[in-house]
């Protein structure tokens, strides 16, 4: 799976194992940005390993277009997206 912003990813390890984030920032080829919107704000995103990230299908073209952009993104709108992607459909 491609590595985008706005993506959906399901976390794979560490203390947030089984939390749905979206990536906010690319990093590096090693490391990304997620954010969720609820304990993981915008303001304050977690740096994680992509090797530590399932990723979904599911990705935000508004989002995408808004962090490409540079354009300011809520926290509530990462709440809104995520809340209305089906976890069974992922795992």
């Amino acid at each position: 799976m491609e590595v985008d912003l706005g993506r959906v990813v399901l976390s794979k390890a560490g203390r947030d194992l089984g939390r749905l984030f979206v990536i906010i920032e690319i990093i590096d080829e090693l490391y990304v940005l997620i954010a969720d919107g609820d304990l993981r704000r915008i303001e304050k995103p977690k740096k994680k390993k992509i090797k530590h990230l399932g990723f979904t299908n599911k990705l935000s073209s508004e989002l995408n277009n808004k962090l490409m952009n540079k354009d300011r993104v809520t926290n509530a709108e990462i709440r809104r997206y995520i809340s209305s992607v089906n976890i069974e459909e992922i795992v």
